[in-house]
């Protein structure tokens, strides 16, 4: 291991134990609710597993777009963003209980779906064997780009090569083309056939920025702890915070200029398999959770972010980190909890205990994991030909 940048080893490993720990505590407390609420345990995993989804895959859009621009802000927290993407098969074990529970979760997949002639025009496509090789087949080609780009950085720490760097921005651009398809068509799968009846043609790129978001605010939570402790202590600095947040802004005017698209078009036909997806969601509680989103997710975050002096601030800039990461679950939550039908017709918002552990008991897993793999490989890679652009006042 290249010693100039050691992960703080001893610290993530304590961190890795209380991860496991609250990880397996809420993950029992998740499983015993299983046996009092199978449906709304299914349910509320799936939310849970799309979050942490969101949040590697995020952290693997934002390694690829620094590959291609090659920016020295990406440098800094690349291995960051490597560690995140080495647990993408964690979260393909983790699509095992989204597929055990999919006649629980999703219409399409209940006995009588077939009864309905739009789910049954739709059936080529939203069948339990389609959906299952095409959630496995996702993973396996974000776990190989993943791979082939974490092996080469790998040999940054060995070896002063330039074509090590143009290797990887020539896999990161195709790379990032089927990442931006594939995942818009796993949008579809997992959260759009929610609702067989309802489609959005914005749906797709608004979740692949979702995934924006939440990957980089959690590399700049992150980021804040390493720039706390040696080796990267005198090596993050404020105007490395300053670039992420403004590609943190970029991001929040980005998912919003999405959604607000989605719903102009929307609106204005006025049609009801479509106008329906927001009424539901702006009559009864769900009317607040609207408004927190648009608050949260956009107008406070926004605000912010535009202070050259919160940016350069890395706790500030971390807590609104924190505050979008947040957004990001109560989001998830938003598009999925409607189509079960909460409350009365589909507009009461109720949240439950288990949409709470779940989230806590997979993300202790992930968290822990995640930990792991970072404390495996230096936090800089020795020769890479931009470091000293990187580390430059």
């Amino acid at each position: 291991m290249n010693h100039q940048f050691a992960p703080p080893r001893q610290e993530l490993a304590t961190l890795e134990r209380r991860a496991w720990l609250v990880g397996v505590i809420a993950s029992l407390a998740t499983g015993a609710g299983f046996f009092l609420d199978h449906t709304q345990a299914f349910r509320s995993y799936l939310v849970a597993w799309l979050f942490y989804v969101g949040i590697a895959l995020g952290c693997y859009a934002v390694a690829l777009l620094h590959q291609l621009t090659r920016g020295a802000w990406g440098l800094m927290i690349r291995r960051v963003l490597g560690a995140a993407t080495r647990t993408l098969p964690f979260l393909l074990l983790g699509f095992l209980p989204v597929v055990l529970g999919l006649e629980e979760v999703f219409a399409w997949a209940g006995p009588e779906a077939l009864d309905d002639p739009l789910v049954r025009q739709k059936a080529w496509w939203l069948n339990e064997s389609g959906f299952t090789f095409r959630g496995v087949l996702y993973f396996a080609i974000w776990i190989f780009f993943a791979w082939v780009l974490n092996r080469m950085s790998l040999k940054q720490d060995v070896l002063a090569s330039d074509k090590l760097f143009r290797r990887m921005q020539a896999v990161s651009a195709p790379a990032l083309v089927i990442y931006v398809l594939t995942a818009t068509a796993a949008s579809v799968d997992w959260l759009m056939s929610l609702d067989p009846h309802w489609y959005s043609s914005l749906f797709g790129i608004a979740f692949v920025v979702g995934h924006g978001v939440a990957g980089l605010a959690f590399a700049i939570v992150i980021a804040l702890y390493l720039a706390r402790r040696p080796p990267l202590k005198a090596e993050l600095k404020p105007h490395h915070f300053h670039d992420y947040g403004k590609l943190l802004l970029a991001f929040v005017m980005l998912w919003t200029y999405m959604q607000l698209s989605q719903l102009i078009i929307i609106w204005s036909g006025n049609l009801p398999e479509e106008v329906t997806f927001y009424l539901n969601r702006t009559e009864g509680g769900w009317k607040w959770l609207t408004i927190a989103l648009v608050l949260g997710h956009f107008a406070l975050p926004f605000v912010l972010l535009l202070s050259r002096d919160l940016k350069r601030d890395s706790k500030k800039l971390a807590w609104v980190a924190v505050l979008l990461l947040v957004m990001r679950w109560f989001d998830l939550y938003w598009l999925a909890a409607p189509a079960w039908g909460h409350g009365e017709g589909t507009h009461g918002l109720q949240l439950h205990w288990l949409d709470l552990t779940a989230v806590v008991g997979l993300g202790g897993l992930w968290l822990a994991l995640f930990l792991r793999e970072l404390a495996k490989r230096p936090l800089l890679p020795a020769f890479e030909p931009f470091l000293n652009e990187a580390l430059e006042e």
